[in-house]
């Protein structure tokens, strides 16, 4: 069923920093995941499987990357009333700064929001990791009548810091909204659930509103984030329910966070999977050459995306991305490799290789454990990357250490012989 009476805002134009340096020269949602996708194909492909097909990409920082996939993957046909758009931060009669927050930036956007007359506004994340079906979602928020519906989960107590955390009556309508308490203390008079192992209520970051109360909120209030701001204020004036949703849900927010989503992808019953043909997640389509693994070579739990060549090489517990070369003689594990670009692929064949660099991809005799490649980087032949759990954060020429996990960053390039 196709909902056109809703139109999705999908938020992607925060700077990024504690994914830093994968979003050095791209926006969180640009950022490669699973061996083929970016994260913003994620939500995308939920709209989709979902039935809603009026889609706003919200962007601002580092945007280029993500404009060149959005716009190279997402094209409906003429007979179609839906499209997946790009909003980017501009400059107006009425607004001539940049985004203040996710609230600020749907505000400055309420033009085109308005224009299709919606009935409901869904608004998500560019950054997470999970497949949902939002039908069953709006169906919740209109039986509910409810002005805004939070899809909310239970976290442990480790997670509360990065999350805002929700209490409700009986009816599931949130009576307090708490975003991100670095105190417990904050949390005294809110009701824990009764699973110790899971005895807070999160909420995802993923919301419905009804259009009348979107703008109510927006127009009559300056605060520029939902979380901090919007979401407090309205428990007062508007009927904000909650939607448990009991799938897997990851918020890709920090280097350790997508390093440890990205392994998971390749173990036996992984906790999400992109092999769902019922729902499948969609990308930019690329006519890409099979993998090729030669003689010699030893894979274990290995996601191994098209164009990859494999020479001789030992890999176990690792994602290998489109168009990565690998070898001979090296031995990997525990580490994302994102490949390369074809275009920047097809350069490192003409006149700049005769400059002496290695080239893309990992050289000859290598040994690497626990690390993130970003794409074209260049290691050179012998270097090895080690795994040290307690490694200080680390910012050198051609890597980065982030949470114990060595980052080479997009076009590095790493000098033969080099440990790290």
């Amino acid at each position: 069923m196709k909902h056109n009476d809703v139109v999705v805002l999908i938020l992607g134009g925060g700077v990024g920093s504690r994914l830093y340096p994968l979003t050095k020269l791209r926006s969180k949602p640009a950022v490669p995941t699973g061996g083929k996708y970016r994260l913003v194909d994620i939500p995308i492909s939920n709209c989709l499987n979902s039935g809603f097909n009026r889609i706003h990409i919200l962007t601002q920082f580092n945007s280029v990357s993500l404009h060149n996939h959005i716009t190279q993957t997402y094209r409906f046909d003429v007979f179609s009333a839906g499209a997946v758009q790009i909003l980017a931060a501009e400059q107006t009669p009425t607004h001539s700064d940049w985004y203040q927050g996710t609230a600020d930036a749907v505000r400055k956007q309420l033009v085109e929001v308005k224009s299709p007359n919606p009935r409901d506004v869904m608004i998500l994340s560019g950054d997470h990791l999970y497949r949902m079906d939002y039908e069953p979602f709006l169906e919740h928020h209109r039986e509910t009548r409810a002005d805004v519906t939070l899809a909310v989960r239970p976290v442990p107590t480790a997670e509360v810091s990065r999350l805002g955390i929700v209490d409700t009556d009986d009816a599931g309508r949130v009576v307090k909204f708490v975003e991100k308490p670095k105190d417990m203390k904050l949390l005294d008079n809110v009701r824990k659930l009764p699973d110790p192992a899971n005895p807070w209520l999160a909420s995802m970051g993923v919301y419905i509103f009804s259009a009348k109360a979107l703008y109510e909120m927006l127009e009559h209030d300056n605060a520029s984030d939902f979380g901090s701001h919007i979401l407090p204020r309205a428990l007062d004036t508007h009927r904000m329910m909650t939607y448990t949703f009991d799938g897997y849900w990851e918020d890709i927010g920090t280097i350790r966070s997508y390093y440890e989503a990205s392994l998971a992808l390749t173990d036996s019953d992984p906790p999400f999977s992109f092999y769902d043909p019922q729902r499948p997640i969609y990308t930019r389509p690329q006519f890409f050459p099979p993998a090729h693994v030669t003689a010699g070579s030893v894979l274990d739990q290995v996601l191994l995306a098209e164009g990859s060549r494999i020479i001789e090489s030992k890999i176990s517990r690792s994602v290998v991305g489109q168009l990565s070369s690998i070898g001979p003689h090296v031995s990997m594990s525990n580490t994302v490799m994102m490949g390369a670009d074809y275009e920047s692929l097809f350069q490192a064949h003409g006149p700049e290789s005769t400059r002496g660099l290695p080239p893309i991809g990992i050289g000859r005799g290598c040994t690497i454990d626990g690390a993130i490649i970003d794409k074209n980087a260049r290691i050179g032949d012998g270097v090895v990357i080690r795994n040290i759990p307690d490694r200080p954060d680390t910012d050198a020429p051609y890597y980065a250490a982030r949470e114990g996990i060595v980052v080479v960053p997009k076009n590095a390039v790493v000098p033969p012989g080099t440990v790290i």
